[in-house]
């Protein structure tokens, strides 16, 4: 045994190095299917303006003496949900993000020199601190990896309808309007709740690299929620292991090993078949080989 991995091993015995790779794994499960949404939604401005957001958040928990990621997650769920009716097209939900951000930081910044409050520990929030989880950290992503699967497996033909066409799943019967609702929401919390895991600048390790190489290798939705949550777990414990290791920090090893998975899949020849949003008509009950109910052809 190497002298490296005995401190390897040691270090694993350690209560936050332990705590961290729990909240790691149980990222895996939850975040990689809000990672799916976002890319089937399009919607790649909200988490850069949750990110934003949590900022807005955290300065106003400094400033009240509340839990600053409580608040963080408060005000991500907010705004998810208030700029759910601007997600009719990809275009305005575009524009309104743009407005979210540029308020939600100049908002940050006034309260934190207003207040007189030190604000190296909200922009501590930009690096991470995946070591420094608390139990109420991996409280909020024990839920999204108990809630995200959920809502997928009991809502999934409807999130197929909505990621393949939103007319045609208010014309099947969708409740477009709420399921979209939730969805920002879930996407907003997970963005808040994964920043403390890798830092508000590399959380799409977490969330959006997973699901993009995912779609790289299955042809069904369900499929490729599963890859996703299959890449996030040997990603996460890869790379947090490596870096522990190396004694490197977590976050830039998550995002270079996600996106160099990712690179790797699109190395793979695209096959003829692969549709991920093709199976959207297909009711999710109903065998793959019986015929599709009427949709859009291909």
């Amino acid at each position: 045994m190497t002298l490296a991995t005995a401190d390897l091993g040691l270090m694993l015995q350690l209560v936050p190095v332990q705590r961290a790779a729990f909240a790691l794994l149980l990222a895996a499960v939850g975040l990689p299917i809000v990672g799916v949404v976002i890319v089937g939604l399009d919607i790649m401005p909200v988490r850069f303006a949750m990110m934003h957001v949590a900022l807005l958040g955290i300065a106003v928990g400094l400033l009240t003496g509340l839990d600053p990621m409580l608040c963080a997650l408060v005000a991500c769920a907010l705004a998810g949900a208030g700029v759910a009716p601007l997600a009719r097209t990809p275009d305005g939900l575009s524009g309104a993000m743009g407005l979210l951000m540029s308020m939600a930081i100049a908002a940050a910044l006034l309260v934190l020199s207003v207040a007189g409050v030190n604000a190296s520990g909200a922009f501590a929030l930009l690096w991470g601190s995946i070591l420094s989880v608390t139990t109420a950290d991996i409280v909020v992503v024990a839920v999204l990896a108990v809630v995200v699967p959920a809502l997928f497996l009991w809502r999934r033909r409807d999130l197929a309808l909505l990621l393949y066409d939103r007319e045609l799943a208010q014309c099947s019967g969708v409740r477009v309007g709420g399921l979209t609702v939730v969805l920002l929401v879930l996407v907003a919390v997970a963005v808040a709740g994964a920043i403390k895991l890798t830092g508000a600048l590399l959380v799409d390790a977490l969330t959006l690299l997973p699901a993009l190489a995912a779609r790289r290798l299955g042809n069904r939705l369900t499929t490729i929620a599963l890859w996703a949550v299959a890449i996030g777990v040997v990603v996460n414990t890869t790379g947090f292991l490596l870096a522990l290791w190396l004694d490197w920090p977590p976050g830039p090893v998550l995002v270079l090993l996600a996106g160099a998975v990712v690179l790797a899949v699109h190395l793979i020849p695209e096959r003829s078949i692969t549709s991920w949003r093709a199976p959207a008509s297909v009711s999710p009950t109903s065998p793959s080989t019986s015929p599709a109910p009427p949709g859009p052809s291909r």
